[in-house]
């Protein structure tokens, strides 16, 4: 056994502490790269999201790239604390992470290609989460773009935390996070490094840290939780409580900082029969709520209140999916059969597999961007 997998459960909190504390200080890091790196060449970057299509694609494309929304989101609420990116054009890319975050279950799933049996229920949990999601965004991006009502909500609550926004976001933990970001900055500059270069540096420095201590949270916390996870979920998806399983998605993934892990815990329940579609279905809609804490508390090191109202939206346009399409059984149930069907052409036509795997995830978001830059 190694020693991180020894360590007494205090103490691995302890470490979880420490490690969100440094991702605090990269989302800080990121805002001051890009702030470094100067108006001209940050417009040439980000030119691309004044188109809403543009930027749900780029949201897409990053997440899968990076293998966590948490990542991406936070990065986009790091570019709007930093003002390169308005609430507007970062809605959509939230939106797209949404999808992105769903090819980590449905590659998952793969692991059971070889035995027929397993392998269709795994891939109808799997692509579940992407046929709901898809359908999030094709009911509520229109809806916003047209009445800006997830953001006006957003908006509506930001101020009840930290006032109007034109008001500048004094949050004590940007004050926590802003000297170890600062000696970072001047000991980067120390070494030469001005304008540009010292933006790309601070941008990979702030970047990494993101990655590094979100992969080593969610670590510890599966670690810490990992025993009690399949008993939560089989106890209460086993009694069929459509609310409870979703309160369960909720804390699991807030534990271990990752929609992705709560979702592909699911696919050998389900590959085995332990689990029906139906049951898995809600535990999905409970981690999409969930991963949304990760832009909240990234929200946090920033200076502007716009951060906290795209975090927001984040958590809003989450809830309002769940509101349009689970209540109504005849609704609740289109992303069941979606899956189902897909499925079962997967399940006979291995090359389905790809096509669909690599079409929507990758082909069509990197396809997309370029032609709409």
């Amino acid at each position: 056994m190694s020693r991180t997998t020894s360590l007494p459960a205090p103490l691995r909190l302890s470490v979880v502490v420490g490690l969100l504390y440094g991702f605090l200080v990269g989302v800080s890091l990121l805002e001051g790269g890009i702030k470094a790196l100067g108006p001209d060449l940050q417009e040439e970057l980000f030119a691309s999201v004044d188109n809403p299509l543009a930027g749900l694609l780029v949201g897409v494309l990053a997440t899968v790239l990076a293998q966590s929304s948490s990542v991406t989101t936070s990065t986009i609420v790091g570019l709007v604390g930093s003002g390169l990116l308005g609430v507007g054009d970062a809605v959509p890319m939230i939106m797209g992470a949404n999808i992105g975050t769903t090819v980590t279950n449905t590659l998952a799933s793969l692991g059971h290609l070889r035995r027929p049996h397993e392998f269709k229920p795994a891939f109808a949990a799997a692509t579940v989460h992407d046929f709901f999601n898809v359908l999030a965004v094709a009911l509520l991006l229109p809806l916003e773009l047209a009445t800006g009502i997830l953001r006006r909500g957003a908006e509506a609550l930001g101020e009840v935390f930290v006032g109007s926004a034109g008001v500048t976001f004094d949050s004590p933990v940007k004050s926590a996070v802003k000297a170890p970001a600062g000696w970072v900055e001047d000991g980067v500059g120390a070494l030469g490094a001005s304008g540009t270069v010292l933006g790309l540096i601070l941008l990979a420095v702030g970047l990494g840290a993101i990655f590094v201590c979100l992969a080593l949270i969610t670590k510890n916390m599966k670690t810490l939780v990992a025993d009690r996870v399949e008993r939560s979920i089989n106890d209460v998806l086993g009694r069929g409580a459509g609310l409870a399983a979703m309160g369960i998605g909720v804390i699991i993934t807030i534990a271990v900082q990752s929609s992705s892990i709560t979702t592909s815990i699911l696919i050998p329940l389900a590959a085995s029969g332990v689990l029906s579609l139906a049951s898995t279905y809600p535990v999905t809609l409970g981690a999409n709520v969930g991963t949304t804490v990760t832009a909240l508390l990234a929200s946090l090191a920033t200076d502007r209140p716009e951060a906290l109202t795209v975090a927001l939206v984040h958590t809003l346009f989450n809830l309002a999916g769940i509101l349009l399409l689970y209540p109504v059984p005849a609704l609740r149930r289109i992303p069941l059969r979606l899956a189902e069907r897909m499925a079962e052409t997967a399940a006979t036509n291995r090359q389905a597999v790809l096509f669909y795997v690599v079409g929507l995830f990758i082909v069509v978001p990197a396809v997309g961007v370029a032609l709409l830059r």
